[in-house]
C-alpha cells in the first residue's frame, strides 16, 4: 500500500473506502467533514459529505433548510432576499419591506426603477403629470394638493401671466400697481435698464428709471442746466418761469446764496442786493 492511498490527515488506508479528493491531497470522510464541512445556517447539524452545501455571503445551509422565513417554501432555484441575515421569497419581502406605490397602490418589485419624492414612491410608469397623463420622469415637476404636474402643465393651470410678454413667471417675478411683471420685463422705457429693486417713476403708464425720466421730462435748472428732477421732495427755487436747484441759486457776481433772502434781476442773471446796487 503506497502512501497515496492513506488518509492526509489520520493516515488511515483509504483502500477499499469512499474518500475525498482536495488540493490533491486524499481524505477519509470523517476527516473531510472535520475538517472542511460547514454547519447549516438553520438547524446548526454539519453538513455532510454526502448532502448538497448551499452557500450565500459566507454563510452554509442544508438544500433542505435553505427555506423563506415566512413562508417556509423553499429557495432552491428560486429568487430570494435578505432582510437582518434573514433569508426571504421575493413575494415575502415585497409584502413585507418593499414600498408601496402612492399610485396604483401596488408593491415595487426590488430591482425595478421607482421614482421617489417627499417620502412617497412611485413605479416609473406610474410618476404621471396629473394633467397631461404623461411620464415625469427625471424632468421638473411641480407637487401642488398632493398632485404631480409637470412645469408645461403647470405653467398653463397656476402660474401668473406677465402683462408684458404673456409667458409664465415660474420664479420671483415683479408686482406693480398689482400685476405681475418678470423681473427682466419690468424696465425702464428708455434706457431698458431693469427696474427691480431699484428707484423709479412712472409717467402716463410707462416705467422709467430717475435718469430717463429727469432728461426726458425734469426741467433745466437755469444755472447749471441740469435736470431738476423734484422727485423724493428735493426742494427746488422757482421764479418766473425759470427754475434752479438750491445750491445753484446764487448771486451772478459773489455768489453768496439767495435761498430765503432778496434778489434782483438784470436780464437773465439773478444778484444779491448789495451787487444789485452797481448796475
Amino acid at each position: 500500500m503506497t502512501e497515496s492511498c492513506d488518509c492526509s490527515k489520520c493516515k488511515q488506508s483509504l483502500y477499499g473506502l469512499k474518500y475525498i479528493l482536495k488540493d490533491e491531497e486524499a481524505y477519509c470522510t470523517k476527516c473531510y467533514e472535520e475538517l472542511f464541512s460547514h454547519n447549516c445556517e438553520t438547524c446548526h447539524k454539519l453538513i455532510g459529505c454526502t448532502s448538497k452545501d448551499l452557500s450565500y455571503d459566507n454563510r452554509h445551509w442544508h438544500s433542505e433548510c435553505f427555506l423563506c422565513m415566512e413562508c417556509s417554501r423553499s429557495l432552491v432555484d428560486r429568487p430570494f432576499a435578505t432582510k437582518n441575515d434573514l433569508l426571504m421569497c421575493t413575494d415575502c419581502y415585497c409584502n413585507k419591506y418593499s414600498a408601496k406605490c402612492k399610485a396604483c397602490l401596488k408593491t415595487i418589485v426590488p430591482g425595478t426603477k421607482k421614482m421617489e419624492h417627499k417620502g412617497n414612491s412611485w413605479h416609473e410608469n406610474c410618476f404621471t403629470c396629473n394633467r397631461c397623463q404623461q411620464p415625469i420622469g427625471t424632468r421638473n415637476f411641480v407637487q401642488k394638493e398632493g398632485n404631480n404636474f409637470c412645469m408645461p402643465c403647470y405653467e398653463k393651470l397656476f402660474a401668473l401671466q406677465c402683462v408684458h410678454c404673456k409667458k409664465p413667471i415660474t420664479t420671483g417675478g415683479v408686482n406693480y400697481r398689482e400685476q405681475p411683471w418678470h423681473k427682466e420685463c419690468f424696465v425702464c422705457i428708455g434706457c431698458k435698464q431693469q427696474l427691480a429693486g431699484q428707484r423709479f417713476t412712472s409717467r402716463d403708464d410707462f416705467t422709467y428709471c430717475l435718469e430717463c425720466f429727469c432728461n426726458l421730462f425734469a426741467k433745466k435748472c437755469a444755472s447749471c442746466t441740469t435736470p431738476i428732477s423734484g422727485l423724493g421732495g428735493s426742494k427746488y427755487i422757482s421764479f418766473e418761469q425759470r427754475q434752479w436747484h438750491t445750491n445753484c441759486f446764487n448771486c451772478r457776481k459773489c455768489f453768496v446764496s439767495l435761498v430765503g433772502r432778496g434778489f434782483l434781476t438784470s436780464k437773465d442773471d439773478i444778484l444779491c442786493p448789495d451787487c444789485g446796487r452797481d448796475i
